[in-house]
This record gives structure tokens, sequence and C-alpha cells, in this order.
């Protein structure tokens, strides 16, 4: 597996602690899209959003309109607005899961280990919330390695470093 910011389970328990306010602040649009106004405004305004968390992430990606518009594409999917506002919902449970997936989501509810041989990668630069590498490397107990991608790379590391994320899928079946 190779997996950018680390171990990626969600969890509907730990998104119940609160975290220091500095940390809180970078996940105001969590808040935000947990109201009608919220789910509204990203409805009307999805491209400037993206555009908006795309430079908050990734700083130093000096990305250029033609790329932008490349992924924000995306964003007309008729079922965009609805899945992203009842994912960042699901996050703070004010939404239900998918009934027929509960047994799976109380067996990744307890944080299982994970046995695959695991490649992470961090760019340097990532503006978006995410923990310390050494803070989740005990979260693999297979062949594991971690790699910060330096030179400015931020959280959209396949599209900022694309070389060093497929060297990472090539390399992850030799770790």
């Amino acid at each position: 597996m190779v997996s950018v910011s680390g171990y990626l389970i969600g969890s509907q328990q730990a998104g119940k602690a609160p975290l220091p306010p500095k940390a809180e602040l970078q996940w105001w649009y969590q808040y935000y899209f947990a109201t009608e106004r919220g789910r509204d405004g990203y409805d009307k305004y999805r491209k400037d959003f993206a555009k908006l968390i795309w430079q908050l992430a990734s700083p130093k990606w000096d990305f250029d309109d033609a790329t932008f518009e490349r992924s924000a594409t995306a964003f007309d999917n008729p079922d965009h607005v609805a899945i992203v506002i009842h994912n960042y919902r699901w996050r703070l449970a004010l939404a239900e899961g998918e009934p027929k997936y509960d047994d799976l989501e109380k067996r990744l509810a307890v944080a299982p280990i994970i046995a695959v041989p695991t490649i992470t990668l961090e760019g340097d630069a990532n503006g978006a919330p995410h923990p310390e590498p050494s803070a989740y490397a005990k979260m693999f107990s297979g062949k594991y390695s971690h790699r910060t991608i330096k030179g400015g790379i931020g959280h959209n590391l396949p599209q900022e470093a694309p070389q060093a994320f497929a060297e990472a899928v090539v390399d992850v079946a030799e770790i």
C-alpha cells in the first residue's frame, strides 16, 4: 500500500475528541459543511472553494489554471456535493453511514493495524492537518517505510510530485 499523509482510517469516535484551537481552525470547512448554509455555499462556489483548499493545503504549489481545471471537471458530477457534504457530516456524527457497512465500520473504528507492506508519503510543505509520521508508524506491522518528499510539496502529493509517488508505488513491492 502507498498512503499519502499516513494512516487514514476515519473514525467518528476519534472525531469526538477536541483538538487545540489552532488545530481546530484548520478544520473550519468541516464545521461550515455541517450547516445547510455550508452545503449551499459549497454547491454554489465549489470551484472557488476547491481552489482555496488547494492553496491552503499546498501553499508552495504554483499550479496553473489549466491544471486546476483538469481536476475541477470532477466537481461537475451531479453527486459530488452530496458525497462531500455527507462525508464531512459523517465525520462529525451528524449523518449516518450506509447500514450495510456497519460491521465494516465497527472493524475500522478500532483503528486496526495494517499488515501489508506500506510506504507512507508526506510533502514537506503540507498545509493540511496531518499528524507527524512518528505518530502513526506503529499502525503498520508489515514491512514499512516513510518518505518525506522535499521541494515545497503540499497535500496533493500525487499531482505535485508524480515521480516520487510513482516510485513509491513501484518500490512498495520491494520493501
